[in-house]
């Protein structure tokens, strides 16, 4: 049973960044072993005995939240009688690709852990879908918003150095929409977002501009609930939705919090959020009624 999931697991994650893509090869092996315990009728807890570890470092291994050590892995397959090396090898391989540190790993003096996670699964999704009440999206931010956005609410200044590595990073996370195997992206902005206004009117404007020219891209769709739609079914707030290439990862909901973040990845959770999202473009304008918006807002600016 572990041999053909495996093996596809690692084809499957090929087109990805190594960076990125370790993030999923974690998720997934994480999910393998919890198959191949549950198979055996081994506890967490005498899992995590066998790897002289506690139950709930077994529970952060099967959700991919750890890094692994390829010893932890192979008493962990032994213990499950996995002793074939044809079946052993592709689990192993996956244990040494996912401790690839991912690039945003250069920005940890500014990005907080639970943010992490996000960023590994942004750079390996194949669809991102996106409701944004604040503000728009950080994929879409011209650098001037960004630096806006960041400084925006905080009591005290932050230094400038620190607010040039949060942009950098910001900048850098975009480039996964201009790469050859870029994601497709759903933007879906209430008005709001559009009209509470972040740094100077030439800021705005330029943002405007942005999200206009940058919703041409056949890979990025962007589009306004109007006010004139009134309520909505959006009630609980912002949240993004990733959809993964490989089919043994579950789609995952990402929920941000002041200081820490929420991942859903139950299947009948994350639907309630994909009907959300299609009703959320049901009321909203068209992509090309959308553009026309965003100029008709940048000239009243």
């Amino acid at each position: 049973m572990a041999t053909e999931p495996a093996s596809r697991v690692t084809d499957g994650v090929k087109g990805a960044s190594s960076s990125s893509g370790s993030m999923v090869r974690r998720i997934l092996l994480g999910s393998q072993l919890r198959r191949l315990r549950e198979a055996r009728g081994v506890t967490r807890e005498a899992a995590g005995y066998s790897i002289r570890a506690s139950e709930s470092k077994i529970s952060r291994m099967e959700l991919g939240r750890v890094s692994f050590k390829a010893r932890d892995v192979e008493d962990l397959l032994t213990l499950y009688g996995v002793t074939d090396e044809a079946e052993r090898e592709p689990l192993l391989g996956l244990a040494r690709e996912s401790s690839i540190a991912g690039w945003w790993h250069n920005y940890s003096d500014v990005l907080p852990g639970w943010f992490q996670t996000y960023v590994g699964l942004e750079g390996a999704a194949s669809h991102i879908s996106t409701y944004e009440v604040q503000f728009v999206h950080g994929l879409l931010q011209t650098d001037d918003y960004a630096h806006a956005v960041v400084t925006a609410g905080h009591r005290k200044p932050i230094a400038d150095e620190e607010i040039e590595r949060r942009v950098a990073l910001r900048l850098e996370r975009q480039k996964l929409l201009l790469g050859e195997n870029a994601p497709r992206l759903l933007c879906v902005l209430d008005e709001a977002a559009l009209r509470r206004p972040f740094g100077t009117p030439d800021i705005m404007n330029a943002q405007l501009t942005h999200l206009a020219e940058v919703s041409e891209h056949p890979n990025v769709t962007v589009q306004v609930v109007p006010f004139t739609s009134g309520g909505h079914a959006a009630e609980s707030g912002a949240f993004t939705l990733l959809r993964f290439p490989e089919s043994d990862l579950n789609d995952v909901v990402y929920l941000e919090q002041l200081t820490s973040a929420l991942y859903i990845d139950k299947r009948d959770e994350v639907a309630q959020y994909d009907q959300v999202l299609d009703r959320l473009v049901e009321i909203s304008l068209s992509p090309a009624d959308t553009r026309d918006h965003l100029h008709r807002l940048r000239q009243r600016s």
